[in-house]
């Protein structure tokens, strides 16, 4: 049985949506156990009238939350008995439980995952790693997206080989390609840090490194994994979730514009049903905090029952899979590699 702990609050449909998710997750997954914190009374309330196997759910009370305008620090420090901090504890004190997901505060979640449980041996800093859909089909992680603003040649190498074995493990991507973030596809481009990485990783014979993407290559299905800072990975990530949500607000508009535009549309309307939820990042995720000693999953704060779902389901994965200890395994033989 793999347990997951779930954080109910702190996102913008919570905890609707992760009770829903929640139970989506256990129907699909026979073998997963879940435990939900928040509030006991009003989880208790949206359970209510619904069928699910008790034996395998559980609730703890939290009765605070943490609210993404609160300071990190000052949040796990003084609300201990908030929804969040509950999850953490639960998942650094019980050894039978593999992870943990959250749809809450961002900075407070790293902040209490790094001083409350910790990072796997050998690991420098975790890194965000969510997925996009790419235009052939497939999809493609961005590590990091936000975890760390600065980093090093060491951190991005550390981050190639974590999004690697992620991608292979986790979503059956066999030899992944591993992309390095730049203004330029040239080996020479980029200041210091991206130059040293670029020799770094094509030396290293654990990952598929295929070279620099400049950011307009993203979603083209030529790279199942790009590597890059924090700072660059979270610009890069919301922008092309914006790009996305407007260009499909721009076609609805021009549709509605004339009268032969709507007719038009209604011979297609199953082509654009199926270009909206390609487009629609509810359906792949969240960001997997690569790195920590324990699975941790952050989900979008507006994410709905399918995108809780889909954060447990990577959580699940990641613990079936294993992919912590191959991680470990990997830094130990290739993080001084040189050839």
């Amino acid at each position: 049985m793999i347990k997951i702990v779930v954080d109910c609050f702190g996102g913008d449909h919570s905890p609707e949506a992760n009770i829903e998710g929640s139970l989506s997750a256990l129907d699909k997954f026979k073998d997963l156990s879940l435990i939900l914190t928040g509030d006991e009374s009003v989880i208790k309330s949206k359970l209510e009238g619904k069928e699910y196997d008790a034996d395998r759910l559980q609730i703890v009370h939290a009765p605070d939350v943490i609210g993404c305008d609160e300071k990190p620090t000052d949040a796990i420090r003084l609300k201990k008995e908030s929804s969040m901090i509950k999850a953490i504890r639960l998942l650094r004190d019980e050894d039978d439980i593999a992870g943990m997901v959250s749809v809450g505060s961002t900075g407070a979640l790293v902040a209490g995952a790094l001083t409350r449980i910790g990072v796997l041996e050998g690991v420098i800093r975790p890194a965000f790693c969510p997925i996009l859909p790419t235009m052939n089909g497939g999809i493609v992680g961005i590590c990091d997206s936000g975890a760390n603003v600065e980093v090093t040649a060491a951190y991005l190498k550390q981050f190639a080989i974590m999004a690697s074995l992620y991608l292979e493990n986790v979503y059956g991507i066999q030899n992944p390609r591993i992309a390095l973030l730049n203004v330029g596809k040239e080996a020479e481009k980029g200041d210091s840090i991206r130059q040293e990485t670029y020799r770094t990783l094509s030396e290293l014979p654990c990952i598929n490194f295929v070279g620099n993407m400049e950011s307009r290559d993203l979603l083209s299905g030529s790279y199942d994994a790009v590597i890059c800072d924090g700072f660059s990975g979270n610009v890069l990530v919301k922008t092309t979730e914006g790009t996305a949500v407007e260009l499909l607000l721009k076609v609805k508009e021009t549709i509605f514009s004339r009268t032969i535009y709507k007719i038009g549309a209604l011979f297609q309307k199953k082509m654009f049903a199926d270009l909206k939820s390609f487009m629609n990042y509810q359906n792949y995720g969240g960001s997997v905090l690569l790195g920590t000693s324990k699975v941790v999953v952050k989900g979008h704060g507006s994410s709905k029952a399918v995108a809780v779902e889909k954060c447990i389901e990577q959580a699940y994965r990641m613990e079936a899979s294993s992919l912590s200890e191959k991680i470990t395994a990997a830094l130990d033989k290739y993080d001084h590699y040189e050839g």
